[in-house]
């Protein structure tokens, strides 16, 4: 079962996602994707770590999230959008090579017979970005939502922490 949630900035999409995760499994994997950026998202980051308890398996993987082996878990993925940022960035901003690499990935990895709770950006729906930049990636999470929603069993969209079913 693949759970797709996706929402703005703080709109309440992680602790959606727990609370999901924790109907489905006592003892949930939380697998982090983030890489430490500066001193601001390190601290983003320890508060995240902090609000899991003891029922959680954390695994930090910033790229190559098949190689896990999750079959028969519940796993939160956190977050696509810093997942994508990884594979841009190595890509050197190439949009086209970064999809391309994600979506291999992302193909590989729904293999697994698992419980995936899927959390990503709607950025698209923010401010237009000011950089050449901030544009191709915009477009790139967009099209990245949409592969995965395409193949989610269920879509969630948080707005001001209130979960609106969507597929």
């Amino acid at each position: 079962m693949i759970h797709y949630i996706s929402g703005g900035q703080r709109s309440g999409k992680t602790n959606y996602a727990v609370q999901q995760a924790l109907l489905l499994s006592e003892h949930p994997v939380y697998l982090a994707t983030s890489r430490i950026w500066d001193d601001d998202h390190k601290a983003r980051i320890l508060l995240h770590k902090q609000s899991r308890d003891t029922r959680w398996e954390n695994i930090e993987e910033e790229k190559d999230i098949s190689k896990l082996q999750l079959a028969n878990k519940t796993v939160v993925l956190d977050c696509v959008t810093l997942w994508l940022t990884n594979f841009f960035v190595d890509n050197n901003y190439d949009v086209d090579m970064a999809l391309a690499e994600v979506k291999q990935e992302f193909d590989a990895f729904i293999q697994q017979d698992f419980n995936l709770i899927i959390i990503s950006n709607e950025i698209g729906m923010g401010v237009h970005a000011s950089t050449e930049g901030g544009r191709k990636f915009a477009d790139l999470q967009g099209w990245m939502n949409q592969y995965i929603a395409q193949r989610a069993d269920k879509a969630t969209l948080l707005v001001s922490g209130l979960p609106l079913t969507l597929k």
